[in-house]
C-alpha cells in the first residue's frame, strides 16, 4: 500500500497542490479527477520524485517514507511513473525499451519472468520486439510504456493520462488490460481523462479541485454522483 498524506507543492510562487491525502492498496484501481490544471500531473510526479514536496509531506511505501527520495530511488521502492506522452525510447526497438524497465535491483532476478508476464498482458508486443518503437502506433507506444513499467516489478503503478490519443477501440482495450493488471495484485492510481471508462474499473476515486481534494468515494458512488456526472460524465444541467 502506498499512504500519501498532506501533499503540499509549488511551482514557484504559485500552490499546486494543497495537503492531499490518499491511499492506494495493492490490488486496487484508484482514480484521480478534476479538470485541467487541477493538480493531477503534479500529484503523480511528486510520488514519483520528479516535482519536490513542501516539508511536512509523507508518502509511505510498507511503512518507509519515500517522500523527497531520488527518483531511481521511489522505483526501487517499488513505484513506477508511466507519464503522461509515454516517455519512451523512441529509437530504440521494443525489447530493449522493454529491458531497460528491468534495470532496478528489485527487478533483475525476475527479468525473465516479468518480461513474459508483460507479453501475456500485450500479445502485439510479442510480434514486434525488434520495431523500433517512434514506428509504431500511439496505442501500441502505449502498450510499450506500460510494459517498461511493470518490467520494474512495482507494488503501486502511476498512470498518467494512459488513453490519450487513443482510438475507441484501442482506449476499450487499455482499460480492460489494465483491470487484468489489479487482478495480479498491483496497486493502480490513475489519472485520466476518460472517466467513464476509468470509473468502470476504479475501485475508489477522488476529486481534485485548484490542487486540494474536495471528494471521493467508490467508482460505483462517484458514477452515479450528479455531480460527477455533470462535470466529468457529459449528463447535462
Amino acid at each position: 500500500m502506498i499512504e500519501v498524506g498532506n501533499v503540499s507543492a509549488f511551482y514557484g510562487k504559485h500552490q499546486a497542490l494543497a495537503d492531499v491525502s490518499l491511499t492506494v492498496a495493492r490490488g486496487e484501481v484508484v482514480v484521480i479527477l478534476g479538470a485541467n490544471g487541477a493538480g493531477k500531473t503534479t500529484l503523480l510526479k511528486v510520488i514519483g520524485g520528479l516535482v519536490p514536496s513542501a516539508p511536512g509531506a509523507t508518502i509511505a511505501m510498507a511503512g518507509t517514507n519515500i517522500a523527497g527520495m531520488a527518483p531511481h530511488r521511489i522505483v526501487e521502492a517499488g513505484v513506477a511513473l508511466v507519464p503522461e506522452g509515454r516517455g519512451i525510447f523512441g529509437e530504440l526497438n521494443v525489447r530493449e525499451n522493454l529491458l531497460l524497465g528491468a534495470y532496478p535491483a528489485r527487478a533483475r532476478a525476475n527479468e525473465a519472468a516479468n518480461l513474459a508476464m508483460v507479453l501475456g498482458l500485450f500479445p502485439r508486443l510479442n510480434e514486434r520486439m525488434k520495431q523500433t518503437v517512434r514506428t509504431m502506433s500511439g496505442g501500441e507506444q502505449q502498450m510499450v510504456a506500460i510494459g517498461r513499467a511493470l518490467m520494474s516489478a512495482p507494488d503501486i503503478l502511476l498512470l498518467d493520462e494512459p488513453s490519450l490519443g487513443l482510438s475507441p477501440i484501442m482506449c476499450k482495450e487499455l482499460f480492460q488490460i489494465l483491470a487484468r493488471i489489479r487482478g495480479s495484485g498491483l496497486g493502480i492510481l490513475l489519472v485520466e481523462q476518460n472517466a467513464k471508462q476509468s470509473l468502470k474499473i476504479a475501485d475508489r476515486g477522488y476529486l481534485i479541485e485548484s490542487g486540494r481534494i474536495v471528494g471521493s468515494g467508490t467508482g460505483a458512488a462517484l458514477q452515479q454522483d450528479p455531480a460527477v456526472q455533470r462535470a466529468y460524465l457529459g449528463a447535462g444541467a
